[in-house]
């Protein structure tokens, strides 16, 4: 599954739960129910190429309310080295580290803006050389490449910057926006327009007035939805990228999001009754192994004709020439996925899985009813 052409979704996934004894249960953010509710919070990371994704990373989220009660923290099983306060970046940033310790390898880090807004985050991510694309808030401060450190006047002794910080959105207001397709959707071609800069995202030290000093360079890009929602992206790709393998890049992200939505919807990640650290991680590493198992059958069979989309042949280009909308764009290559998509089936279509149940009852074990040592 890894290489260089896969890429790793960092995100995050809610679990809804009610009451106060379960790990980690607190009242934040659930994506699931799009408002504030009582849920637990783990942070997902899934590998993916080809747009086949496999969680490779799923770990409890601890609310500060949580780690500030140890007392609490002990009827729940959490072990000591747990016990202390962790953003999600953290948590990813140490998967992420665990992950390379063991061989994973991966062409780009993709991730949104809950992660992508700190700047410790990305300058960890530099620092570990990796390539990586985060979303960003509209109010990112950021300046011109060519900004420059001058000699202070007046009382200041640092050297500051030559001109003022801008905001993303304003960075972006003035430049063209293109329409970029990304992929086929099972509604036709997926596109929105694009702009896209050079700037040096304004996280360096504080100067004056919470103000910082410019960073690295970086591609700062804007997303302009038909629906008129606006998105904001920061990127570390090779300053030569197109407009579209950056747009292809950036928006491969919703593979990680399908792979977090069939664990709960279709594997039942989202199932667990019990209280515990252990249990829930047992469940949640249960349910990755079983939708890796099931991507491992769906890979095996042979592709059926007619099934997912291809790009007609050359011989039909023409034809279609003719009949293609207005505004028709040829989808877009992605960095880390393949230039010929395939869409995500249900993985409720995939072939069933026969599951062993073995019982113990007062040292006799049964399997199907049979007695050990019987044949079955």
């Amino acid at each position: 599954m890894g290489g260089a052409n896969a890429c790793l979704v960092i995100d995050y996934t809610a679990l809804p739960k009610k009451g106060t004894r379960s790990v980690g249960v607190a009242r934040q953010y659930c994506g699931h129910l799009g408002k504030k509710a009582t849920c637990q919070s783990l942070v997902s990371l899934n590998l993916a190429r080809d747009e086949v994704p496999v969680p490779v990373g799923l770990r409890l989220f601890l609310p500060e309310e949580w780690t500030a009660d140890p007392a609490r923290c002990a009827p729940a099983g959490v072990p000591e080295a747990a016990i202390s306060m962790q953003s999600k970046g953290e948590i990813a940033l140490t998967e992420l580290d665990r992950l390379q310790a063991v061989g994973v390898r991966f062409g780009v880090v993709l991730a949104d803006a809950r992660y992508g807004c700190s700047a410790v985050f990305r300058q960890a991510l530099d620092t570990r050389g990796l390539t990586w694309a985060v979303g960003i808030a509209k109010n990112q401060r950021v300046y011109d490449p060519g900004v420059r450190l001058v000699p202070p006047s007046g009382r200041a002794r640092k050297p500051v910057p030559d001109q003022e910080p801008r905001e993303a959105e304003a960075a972006l207001a003035a430049l063209p926006w293109r329409r970029v397709t990304w992929r086929w959707g099972t509604k036709g071609a997926l596109s929105a327009s694009f702009a896209m800069t050079r700037v040096r995202v304004g996280d360096g030290p504080v100067w004056a007035n919470n103000r910082h000093l410019p960073g690295d360079e970086f591609w700062l890009v804007g997303e302009w939805r038909t629906s008129g929602e606006r998105k904001y992206y920061l990127s570390n790709l090779p300053s030569h990228t197109t407009r579209r393998v950056l747009a292809g890049t950036i928006k491969a992200r919703w593979v990680g999001e399908q792979a977090d939505q069939q664990l709960k919807e279709e594997l039942g990640l989202d199932h667990f009754e019990g209280r515990s650290w252990t249990g829930l991680h047992r469940h949640a590493l249960m349910t990755c192994i079983a939708c890796a198992y099931l991507q491992h059958l769906r890979l095996a069979q042979p592709e059926r004709a007619g099934r997912g989309k291809r790009w007609p042949a050359y011989r039909d280009r023409r034809r279609l020439r003719a009949g293609r909308p207005s505004g028709y764009h040829r989808p877009t290559p992605v960095i880390g996925l393949s230039k010929r998509p395939l869409a995500i089936r249900p993985l409720a279509r995939r072939p069933a899985v026969t599951v062993m149940v073995f019982q113990c009852s007062k040292g006799t074990a049964t399997r199907h009813g049979s007695p050990r040592g019987a044949r079955p």
